[in-house]
């Protein structure tokens, strides 16, 4: 398998590893989404391009989009527009969980509410900002809004103040008080499952949550149930990524959201025994058959740059919805984790190049700040 990594950054740790073949630079879909595409699309026409991962946010949304572009050269496993839209979207997206039966926080348009009188986070409404959902937008623009607003009972948040930062109104949401977060993982082929996994969040790239950074595979039959009924409901096509948090009075799943594309916390799966990324290869190349669904359970790993995140989090972030943990005592949490369970998603001796250039990445970061 000839495997390209293409990225608008020439020391990206992936493109070092001694599993990636060539690099390409490209433009970012940030900086302009039509050129990213076409450099996207000049790669599929290589003879030699069988598929192409969706990675990045954008990615699902470019490649569905511009499906019949793409398909002409290769083959792409992503869903329909028409579904894109509505995961894009998590006012529509709750609307199809709810006729699916899966439960879902109570969610309203900002501009609809009023009632302060519990706890509540505000996040975006949409997964990607293109000029679909921002009217100032040129077709060639989009962003990315990862902003989380926490609010206490009672208190009123400054409405446009937020609409202003967030470049859109997003949504407000009841707050699902949670012992974990779970990650539901599945590759379909229209509407036909292939392959799930599971896995529990024990740490986030922040202390009020976040990407998973420390994770354990698991297996449940009711958070089974749940993640496919609703991509069952969507008659989903390609690789999907659930997150559902579990709530802590009524035990139920209830969905945050669904990404088009393969997650952080990717390594995992892998890890486990469930190879999503070679999975996805064979479903483009037209060899489902040879996919093995099976995984093992209690696999845990680590993003080791994650998890410098979460202690930095405790020193600088805040949550008037999330008590502040203890520093020493986090941090012992996670050395004793890091050594009782020396599994890495980028550290790997025998392939240290990725290593390197993240700590460079990181070191760099840093010293502009």
């Amino acid at each position: 398998m000839y495997t390209i990594v293409a990225s608008e950054y020439e020391d990206v740790p992936a493109g070092g590893s001694r599993f990636c073949d060539e690099q390409i630079r490209i433009c970012s879909p940030e900086d302009d989404l039509i050129a990213y595409k076409n450099a996207l699309r000049r790669i599929a026409r290589r003879q030699n391009v069988r598929t192409i991962l969706p990675l990045r946010p954008s990615d699902p949304y470019v490649l569905a989009k511009y499906q019949d572009e793409f398909e002409r050269h290769t083959s792409v496993p992503v869903p329909s527009m028409e579904t894109i839209s509505i995961v894009n979207d998590r006012m529509k997206l709750y609307d199809n969980a709810v006729e699916a039966e899966v439960p879902v926080p109570e969610t309203w348009c900002i501009d609809e509410f009023d009632q302060w009188d519990d706890e509540f986070i505000i996040k975006s409404r949409y997964n990607l900002l293109t000029a679909e959902q921002v009217p100032s937008y040129q077709s060639n623009e989009s962003g990315i809004e990862k902003g989380i607003v926490h609010v206490e009972s009672g208190a009123k948040p400054n409405r446009n103040s937020i609409i202003t930062e967030m470049n859109h109104k997003p949504i407000v949401q009841k707050y699902v008080r949670n012992d974990a977060q779970y990650v539901f993982g599945a590759l379909y082929d229209d509407g036909e499952p292939q392959v799930t996994f599971q896995h529990r969040q024990i740490r986030g790239d922040s202390y009020t949550g976040g990407g998973g950074v420390y994770r354990e595979s698991m297996y449940d039959p009711d958070l089974e149930a749940v993640g496919r009924r609703l991509l069952e409901h969507l008659d989903w096509h390609g690789i999907a990524c659930i997150e559902f948090a579990k709530d802590s009075e009524t035990g139920e799943y209830k969905l945050l959201e669904i990404n088009p594309r393969f997650w952080q916390s990717l390594s995992c799966a892998v890890r486990a025994g469930a190879d999503f990324p070679t999975y996805y290869w064979m479903q483009a190349t037209g060899r489902t058959e040879a996919i093995d669904p099976g995984y093992v359970n209690g696999i845990r790993s680590h993003y080791l740059y994650g998890e410098i995140c979460h202690l930095s989090s405790v020193l600088f972030d805040s949550s008037v919805l999330v008590d502040r943990p203890s520093l020493p005592i986090k941090t012992w949490k996670i050395l004793s984790s890091c050594l009782m369970t020396p599994r890495f998603d980028v550290v790997h001796i025998d392939d240290p190049v990725p290593t390197v250039r993240s700590l460079r990445r990181v070191l760099r970061n840093r010293l502009m700040k």
